[in-house]
């Protein structure tokens, strides 16, 4: 799934944020998240547990990988739950 897309076209901070996303902020990603639509697959933290870490608050640490790997991460969530917006590229 593409993390950075819905149905195909590139997403928004309003778009995402309008349909219940939460924004965790970040120099050179922003990482939204929609717990509605986690499935809990894990795929983000087997991924990258400096970013995503279920038992931390604030859960999500957008500055603690690299924005491609991020990315990258994010686009094997099966559901969506997870979305991205790049700002270093």
């Amino acid at each position: 799934m593409e993390g950075n897309k819905i149905a195909g076209k590139k997403v928004t901070e309003e778009e995402l944020l309008a349909q219940g996303y939460r924004k965790y902020s970040g120099k050179g990603v922003d990482i939204f998240y929609n717990k509605d639509i986690c499935a809990h697959v894990g795929n983000c933290v087997r991924g990258n547990a400096a970013v995503f870490e279920v038992g931390r608050r604030p859960w999500i640490l957008a500055d603690n990988g690299e924005a491609q790997n991020s990315a990258e991460v994010i686009d094997t969530c099966p559901t969506g739950a997870l979305k991205y917006i790049r700002k270093d590229v």
